[in-house]
C-alpha cells in the first residue's frame, strides 16, 4: 500500500489517543520512529502490522480499528487530498458508490503500482443498493464499511451499512446493502 495510507492511520491515532500512544503502536508494530512517505509504496503488512498494533494498543477489535479508519480516511485524508476527484465522482452517494471504479482508474494515472479494489452496483433503488466489493487483499472490509459510512457524512446523506455476503463465507465477494435515509 501507499504509505499515505499509513501516514493517514498514524495522523488518525495522533490526532485521537495522542503522540505516545502512537509511538507504542509503532513499537508494537515492530516500526522505525520515521515517518511514511505518502508516495512510496510499502508493503501490504505494513498496514496490517498496524492495524494489529493499534487494536492491541487501543483495547479495540481489529474490524473496529479498521471502520473507524474507512471513517477517517473519508473525513480527513481523502477530502484534503481527493476533494476535487471526489466532487467529480458524483454529486450524491449512490452516484459516487458506481463511480468508485472510475476514480480509482484515475488514481491509478498517478500512483502507477497503486492496486484498487473494484466495485459494482446492484438492485438500485431510490433509497437503496448493494455495493459489492472486490479485492485482493484481505480482511478491509471493515475499513470499506467505514467509507461508506463516511462517505454517507460527507455526502449529508445517513446510511446504514450491513454485510449480505462475504468472501469468507464463500461468496465470490464481499456485499454491502447501504441503505440511505430519505
Amino acid at each position: 500500500m501507499y504509505g499515505l495510507v499509513n501516514r493517514a492511520v498514524e495522523q488518525m491515532v495522533r490526532e485521537r489517543f495522542g503522540a505516545e500512544r502512537w509511538h507504542a503502536i509503532q513499537a508494537r508494530a515492530g516500526l522505525e520512529d520515521e515517518g511514511f512517505l505518502a508516495l512510496r509504496t510499502y508493503p501490504d503488512d505494513v498496514t496490517y502490522r498496524l492495524v494489529a498494533a493499534a487494536s492491541e494498543e487501543l483495547g479495540v477489535p481489529a474490524p473496529a480499528v479498521l471502520e473507524a479508519f474507512g471513517e477517517y480516511w473519508v473525513a480527513a485524508t481523502a477530502q484534503a487530498s481527493y476533494g476535487d476527484l471526489m466532487r467529480l465522482s458524483g454529486r450524491t452517494l449512490p452516484e459516487f458508490l458506481q463511480n468508485l471504479d472510475q476514480m480509482h482508474s484515475r488514481l491509478a494515472l498517478t500512483f502507477k503500482h497503486m492496486q484498487p479494489p473494484s466495485f459494482t452496483c446492484s438492485d438500485v433503488t431510490p433509497t437503496s443498493l448493494v455495493l459489492h466489493y472486490h479485492s485482493t487483499r484481505a480482511g478491509l472490509l471493515p475499513f470499506v464499511v467505514g467509507l461508506v459510512k463516511g462517505l454517507g457524512e460527507y455526502f449529508h446523506t445517513p446510511a446504514r451499512v450491513e454485510v449480505v455476503a462475504t468472501r469468507e463465507d464463500g461468496a465470490p465477494c464481499d456485499s454491502l446493502r447501504v441503505t440511505m435515509a430519505a
